[in-house]
């Protein structure tokens, strides 16, 4: 990536969208250029609109000539329209790169572009964060879903050995069932036996996993067991020296790291198991590198 200048980023969530100015010689986030906005579940097209565009005009000024967009799949990146159903469904069919060039004055056919959100985080990763110096690095991010991209020195690999079709882990089967059913944010609260929208999510099961409560380590004893017996097939027939964890779940890597750290030990020239160094920003600067590398 070209040097001394900067690239404006934004990362669209389920429920939050997040803006920031990547300065490009640092590989870093411009501290006061954050801005962040709910996205309400209920929220139409408008709203929702209002609420993207509001960031991007935000993080942006004159100088800014580039912008990256992670964003969730379904999506047709190449286009910039929203294919999504399941959430936000205010933004379905929605011309995102159309949106965002009128309100912010980019017309450059070269000007705006969009990546799924886990390959924007294993970009960040390897650009400024725990993946850095690796030359075939696969990242996951655990949340709502199980989101997972790999790379080999920061070119993104969506297909070939060890790559399942476009780097989309979360279609293949594990245990007899999708592997969502047993990672992810819902499989983890069945497993505590807590209802997906009760009062107790990850955050509450970890605390009491850190007081002690068996139950509650339980279920990240048997995510980290999961998680490593999901990947080794695919980290060894990839050749992957690195792994980065990341996404909401991540923040309880204390929890669950010796166990995937056990079942993935046998793997040959896998260097680096290791939660996210740039968990928050990580999506961001991902997002700047890659709209930063286009020509």
């Amino acid at each position: 990536m070209t040097s001394g200048h900067v690239v404006g980023a934004l990362d669209i969530g389920g429920t939050h969208v997040s803006g920031g100015r990547v300065d490009v010689a640092s590989a870093s986030l411009e501290t006061w250029s954050r801005a962040f906005e709910p996205l309400p579940a209920t929220a139409g097209r408008v709203e929702l609109l209002a609420a993207i565009t509001l960031v991007a005009r935000t993080i942006a000024d004159p100088d800014l000539a580039r912008l990256g967009v992670s964003v969730p799949g379904p999506f047709d990146y190449a286009r910039g329209v929203s294919e999504i159903t399941h959430k936000l469904d205010g933004l379905h069919g929605v011309d995102l790169r159309s949106e965002l060039q009128a309100a912010l004055d980019l017309r450059g056919s070269n000007a705006i572009h969009f990546l799924n959100d886990a390959e924007a985080f294993l970009l960040g990763e390897w650009w400024a964060g725990a993946a850095r110096g690796h030359v075939r690095a696969v990242g996951i991010t655990l949340g709502t879903g199980l989101g997972s991209a790999f790379s080999e020195e920061g070119e993104l690999v969506r297909s070939g050995a060890g790559v399942p079709p476009h780097g989309e882990l979360y279609a293949v089967q594990f245990r007899g069932a999708d592997v969502e059913q047993t990672i992810s944010r819902s499989a983890l609260l069945a497993a505590y036996g807590t209802p997906a929208n009760g009062d107790i999510d990850v955050e509450q099961i970890a605390d009491r996993a850190r007081a002690g409560e068996r139950a509650a380590g339980r279920v990240f004893t048997e995510l980290g067991i999961a998680v490593g017996q999901f990947l080794t097939p695919w980290l060894r027939a990839f050749g992957a020296d690195c792994l980065v964890i990341g996404g909401s779940i991540a923040r309880s890597w204390d929890l669950f790291e010796g166990f995937v750290r056990a079942e993935l030990e046998p793997i040959h020239g896998l260097r680096t198991v290791t939660v996210a160094t740039q968990l928050e920003d990580a999506p961001l600067l991902g997002a700047a590198y890659y709209a930063g590398e286009q020509r």
